[in-house]
Order: C-alpha cells, then structure tokens, then sequence
C-alpha cells in the first residue's frame, strides 16, 4: 500500500544545507553513467565515485551525468563544489520526500519530480529524480538504479531524433518527457483495476472488495500528489521563468504540460468512477441487508398469530372446551395453516416476498 505520509525528522535540528549518509536505505557502490556527446559522436562510460567531475561542462559537448544512489553525502558535496551547486540543493536531492519544484539559480536551474511504476496490481512505487541543468551539462540523481530513461539512453546512441541536434536543454526536457510519459501507464492500470472491481459489483458485492477500493483511492491521492506540483513546474518551464530553455525546446514543452493536464484529467475522472462505485458498493450492501430483514420480518409477522394461538393453549386453565375435544388438537393445527396461507397469499399480492 502506499504511504502517503512519510517520517522527515531526521534532519530535525541540523543546520540548513547538511548532508547525511544513509547507507542503510540503498545498499551498495554509487553508480555513475556518463553521456558525453556532440551531433557528430558520442562517449559513454560507467564510473563510481572516485570520478573527476572539473572537466566535464568546459567544452561544447553535451554531457549527461546520471548518479544512482543519492546516499552517499561526500559524494554529492563533491559533485557540487564541481559546478558550484548551492548546499541547499544538495539537501533537497537527499530529502526524497521533497513534492516536485523548479529553483532557478543564477546560471542553473533545479528540478524535483517523481518516478512512477505500477508495483504491484493495486500498489505504485516511487522515486524521487532530481534534475540539474548547467549550460551543457545536466545532472540526474536518482534514489537507486532502474528507470524510465532506458529510450532517451537509446537514442543518444543511435542518434536518433533531435536530442544530438539540440542542447542540454533538450536533454532535460527529453528526460522530464520520459518520466511524464510513463505516467500514462498508471491510469491504464487504474481504469483496468476499476473495470473489475464494477464488474463485481454489479453481480455479487463482498466486504473484501471495499478493502481494494480504498487502495485504489490511496494511490489516486498519491498520484495527484506527485502529478499536480509537476504541472505548475512544467507550466513555469513554458512561461519561460528559467531563461535556460531556448524557444525551440519550449515547444516541446508546452506537449509535456499538455500531457500533464491529460494525466490530472484521468485521475479526476476515475476519482469521480471510484467515488460512484463506493456509493453502488454500500446501496448494494444495503439492498442486501433490507433483503434479509424483509425475510426476517415476514416470518416474525407469519409466526405472531401462530405463537398467539399456542399461547392461549399453552395456559393453566382447567375448563377450556377445545382440551376435551378429540380432534380438538388437529382443529388448532388446521387454523394455524389456514393463517399461514392466508398470509402468504396476502404478502406475495403486496409484493413484500
């Protein structure tokens, strides 16, 4: 299940800008893989830590630097004294509970967004990817390895596309697209999930589907958590606000924050579909249970004149005419069915059985 709110408190106390290993949370080596690319040729090598990041965004290429694992803080100082990153920031790569933003800074700009899978059928993951760009360099952190840049990697290499054409902001651009574009995959699941559980609904409604709807209704606060704040970033990036996206990137842009919309548009919907099929689930439920008091209470009211009978007989009197009767016993029993039919007859024309 997704947790919506998470523990931030233990940076509580510190001074602003300190950076705090956890080596408990992603286990193993940082790995580091680095794009380096013109129109014409491209370099690509994976590396670790001890890497010198001085020379990298003092040429004309374009280089892309993707760190896996954002538990190592001398790390992070070390890549931030390399491009003179505010301290600030580097805390906010390590806050993984950071909601998406845009900081501009005099000659870069930083961005927070989350990753999103499908874990399981009614369960999303997330992960917090933060965003550098520098002139020519952009600067990926990611919480481990595994993501959603496997396409723009392939392109690169291949050269296939404009982002060899363009510059870094294309990059930073074609990474954002790369991350919103798999949000789709989300509500495609959801409106699946959604289908099934209506389907249930309208043939037999049971306590433990109202359990899986709770979850879906978790993970569609949680989506509009992570996809509202993106597209406010978004939108700032198309307004121009960062003066490092050139015109010809803010285009492409524009079909990000579109996408975004789209993605919000989805989630209200199945919000409101979720919202119908909890009120369908407790008015089934209730039909079910006035179902059962109908039954209940036909056969109380059948048995109140049968008891009433018994009770009669059922006293300690010694002169009442019926006891000495022979077939006194037989007469009573015919009464009381004669009722019962009676009764039947009675409900089944009202339509109460």
């Amino acid at each position: 299940m997704t947790k919506l709110i998470k523990k931030m408190s233990s940076n509580a106390g510190m001074p602003p800008g300190t950076l705090i290993s956890r080596p408990g949370e992603y286990p193993g080596p940082v790995k580091i893989n680095i794009f380096d690319f013109t129109e014409d040729k491209f370099t690509e090598k994976d590396t670790g830590s001890s890497e010198d990041f001085s020379s990298y965004g003092k040429t004309r290429t374009v280089t892309w630097i993707n760190v896996n694992g954002i538990h190592d803080a001398g790390l992070l100082e070390k890549i931030g004294e390399a491009f003179g990153l505010h301290p600030l920031l580097l805390e906010d790569i390590t806050n993984t509970e950071s909601r998406p933003k845009l900081d501009a800074y005099d000659d870069y700009i930083f961005i927070i967004l989350k990753m999103l899978y499908m874990k399981s059928e009614y369960e999303i993951e997330s992960e917090q990817v933060s965003i550098v760009l520098k002139d020519n360099v952009v600067i990926s952190f990611q919480e481990k390895e595994g993501d959603v840049f496997g396409p723009v990697r392939d392109r690169i290499r291949n050269a296939k596309g404009k982002i060899r054409k363009m510059g870094a902001d294309y990059l930073a651009y074609a990474l954002i697209d790369a991350i919103v574009d798999n949000y789709f995959v989300i509500p495609e699941r959801l409106a699946d999930n959604i289908e099934v559980i209506e389907d249930i609904l309208l043939e037999d409604p049971k306590p433990e589907i109202l359990q899986t709807m709770h979850k879906l209704r978790r993970d569609m606060i949680f989506l509009r958590k992570s996809v509202w704040p993106l597209r406010e970033v978004v939108n700032s990036l198309v307004r121009g606000d960062s003066g490092l996206f050139k015109d010809s990137t803010v285009i492409y842009l524009r079909d990000v924050y579109d996408n975004t919309v789209q993605v919000m548009d989805a989630l209200e919907t199945f919000r409101d579909v979720l919202s119908g099929l909890m009120d369908m689930y407790m008015t089934g439920m209730s039909n079910k249970m006035n179902e059962v008091m109908k039954t209940l209470t036909i056969i109380a009211t059948i048995f109140i004149p049968l008891t009433f009978i018994a009770g009669i007989y059922g006293m300690n009197f010694s002169y009442m005419p019926e006891l000495g009767w022979k077939s006194g016993y037989f007469f009573v029993l015919g009464i009381m069915a004669v009722i019962v039919i009676i009764m039947v007859v009675y409900f089944k024309k009202k339509k109460w059985m």
